[in-house]
């Protein structure tokens, strides 16, 4: 049952992943959640870091785009100065943005990496529809009404893989 939330990759944060080896791998986009992935959900703009982590996935030629639950207000403020396209309100883990994002790109499913702090949204929407999915610590404690009634349900998953020896850490945390 919950094997469809199992990520592919657990990391604590998105400035470890190693996309060289992503790329290896034949991962040519990114889909990437916006609130306490890229983050926090309070904060209204990209950080310095950030913005350098983001410029060095697009200059090693990785299309990136944010897909997020958040509202356009929020996704569009964001992302509009970063020149990043997105995808607001997307129902995750329903397949629709995740297929949107997939044509918008023009990549196939094996040529995509999914970015995300919850199981529920974006390792369980991402594995449905066949990416390759992270799993990343979320930036910070503060979250909203939904976002907290899935991480209660997260950690009945987590205690469940730890347990059949299914959530390993990368290397690189």
């Amino acid at each position: 049952m919950f094997k469809s939330m199992i990520p592919n990759m657990y990391v604590q944060s998105i400035y470890t992943i190693d996309f060289h080896e992503l790329q290896r791998r034949g991962i040519k986009s990114v889909i990437v959640d916006l609130d306490n992935t890229l983050v926090e959900s309070t904060r209204p703009d990209a950080t310095p870091r950030l913005i350098k982590w983001l410029d060095q996935v697009k200059h090693m030629g990785l299309q990136v785009m944010i897909v997020s639950n958040n509202t356009k207000t929020r996704v569009s403020q964001f992302a509009a100065p970063l020149n990043i396209p997105y995808i607001h309100t997307a129902k995750k883990p329903l397949s629709q943005a995740f297929r949107k994002a997939l044509k918008s790109m023009g990549t196939k499913k094996e040529e995509t990496v999914v970015i995300g702090d919850q199981l529920l949204t974006d390792v369980l929407g991402g594995n449905r529809m066949g990416l390759f999915t992270i799993l990343v610590v979320p930036v910070s404690d503060v979250e909203g009404f939904f976002t907290r009634i899935n991480r209660r349900i997260e950690r009945f998953v987590f205690r469940w893989m730890e347990k059949r020896g299914l959530l390993r850490w990368e290397e690189n945390h």
